[in-house]
């Protein structure tokens, strides 16, 4: 089974060209492994186009990876990421019985038990999960959300296959450990399993309910909690407007300038007073209030991702977006040094002239002209010259922003984000060092300390001892990388000889199929 979907993987990597998508520097030795690809006759369209169309040939799975991938502009380039973004979830539905039947074993009751009427055709039907619009016995206006059957090892075998693509393209490749395609493989797994679990889903979105409510800035929806399962979420129902509707909202007279600094407001309290984010407001979850026009309120549903930031990494992305705007590039040097961002032994000097290089020219325009969030992908990208790695929260968080910030300006084109931003932030680092604050930082910790501090003196003294047997230690794993890089080198030739074996096999197959 694992071979023939191999074979098929195979088979669109060659319809759709994807050995374009090899780096220049790729070696010689593993072009001429997939050389076996200039046979079969290849699709015209441009390198993301093709990525595009293959991962959605290859179904749900490969799909849901495309859109993980667009996420990570820190590492693929931007013609690719802007075709991903093009990926749409719709597939097709699975049929009104077999959805009963799911439906009713993980209620363990009869639909009709729970639900006075619900909808036999589908709101959505996405990759992970198929949406119904339904009515409670009570009345209230509710959404099915129901995971798909059988995922579980389709995914898990998709996954494996990845990860024997992401490892050849980090041993064989020369930027493959700058890319890190492992890690990305690693992060999707978590991320596609995550979004099995409808349970957690319904978590979070209860927590950002909570986080804002009676706020008029954001509603998030009610979770049904009596009838939600792991593969099962059942939420009050929105009646909203879609934001990117703008003939409804300017028919009902909706406040876009309002509208759209909320929604810098919502992302700046997110990220820094709740430390909590939705972190996929693409404008597909996102609607506007029918109520109150003039002073509108956002509507967000499908929290299956979600972020946080150490207070380390809050603090630090504070004070850089502040010093940028200051055009205090010294002082964001010396932050991305002090952060860990980038590692300690990086020039500051070298650092501070690379960010200039970089921010002068934008800074030249006027302050409602200049993208936040462009602004921070290139300080990650001149960062990462320096072997910045960028963790995943803030890759989702600059994503975020690039959302959020593309939104708000197609709502209100003259939006000044910095306008909005800059009191947040100031307002927010003289708060973090406010007495009160500390107060409440050392109650919450007390305990803890009081509970350690008796433990402190031995923990030191055994430290100590241990100082010998570590140095033999370090000196034991020196001798044995030695020993290791020559068994790697000849185990790669050995690894290189079966992956063309394979590519000229799964070839001489394929060219019968076309």
């Amino acid at each position: 089974m694992v071979f023939f979907r191999l074979l098929k993987i195979l088979r669109v990597f060659a319809r759709y060209r994807l050995d374009r998508l090899f780096p220049a520097n790729t070696p010689l030795r593993v072009r001429l492994a997939f050389c076996w690809v200039k046979l079969i006759p290849g699709k015209k369209l441009s390198r993301g186009e093709a990525l595009r169309r293959a991962l959605e040939d290859l179904g749900p799975i490969f799909i849901k990876f495309g859109q993980l991938l667009s996420t990570r502009p820190d590492l693929i380039p931007a013609d690719i990421v802007s075709e991903l973004n093009y990926l749409q979830d719709q597939v097709k539905p699975f049929g009104n019985d077999e959805f009963r039947e799911l439906l009713e074993k993980s209620l363990g009751e009869k639909i009709e038990a729970v639900f006075s009427h619900y909808e036999k055709d589908p709101l959505a039907s996405a990759s992970i999960a198929q949406v119904h619009a339904a009515k409670l016995m009570d009345g209230r206006d509710v959404i099915i959300k129901l995971v798909r059957p059988n995922l579980e090892n389709i995914i898990e075998q998709d996954i494996q296959l990845l990860l024997v693509v992401a490892k050849l393209i980090e041993k064989f490749s020369q930027d493959g450990k700058r890319l890190r395609p492992v890690e990305i493989v690693e992060d999707y797994r978590i991320t596609i399993f995550d979004e099995l679990d409808l349970q957690r889903e319904a978590a979070n979105a209860s927590q950002l309910r909570r986080n804002f409510l009676n706020s008029p800035l954001l509603y998030v929806p009610e979770i049904i909690w009596p009838f939600t399962r792991p593969n099962l979420l059942v939420m009050e129902r929105i009646y909203g407007i879609p934001v990117t509707d703008l003939t409804q909202l300017n028919a009902q007279n909706t406040n876009l300038k309002l509208l759209a600094e909320r929604g810098v407001e919502i992302f700046f309290t997110q990220v820094f007073d709740h430390n909590f984010f939705h972190a996929d407001m693409h404008p597909g979850n996102i609607f506007v209030s029918r109520e109150n026009p003039q002073s509108p309120q956002y509507m967000a549903v499908d929290m299956a991702i979600v972020a946080s930031l150490t207070k380390e990494d809050q603090y630090y992305l504070a004070r850089n977006l502040l010093a940028m705007f200051r055009r205090d590039y010294r002082l964001v040097a010396e932050l991305h040094v002090q952060s860990g961002w980038v590692p300690a032994h990086v020039r500051v000097g070298d650092l501070e002239a690379a960010i200039r290089t970089v921010c002068e020219p934008i800074f030249e325009k006027p302050l409602k002209d200049i993208s936040f969030g462009n602004v921070l992908l290139s300080l990650f990208r001149t960062a990462r010259r320096f072997d910045m790695q960028v963790q995943p929260q803030l890759v989702l968080l600059q994503k975020t922003l690039l959302n959020i910030e593309g939104l708000g300006r197609q709502l209100y084109p003259d939006l000044d984000l910095w306008q909005t931003a800059h009191p947040f932030l100031e307002r927010w680092l003289k708060n973090r060092f406010h007495p009160k604050s500390l107060w409440k930082e050392l109650k919450r910790y007390a305990p803890e300390w009081m509970e350690k501090f008796p433990q402190v003196p031995q923990l030191i003294f055994n430290g100590l001892q241990q100082l010998p047997a570590i140095k033999n230690e370090l000196q034991l794993l020196r001798d044995a990388q030695v020993n290791q890089a020559t068994q790697d080198q000849r185990l790669q030739w050995v690894q290189l000889a079966l992956v063309a074996i394979i590519g000229l096999g799964a070839g001489f197959f394929m060219t019968q199929w076309f």
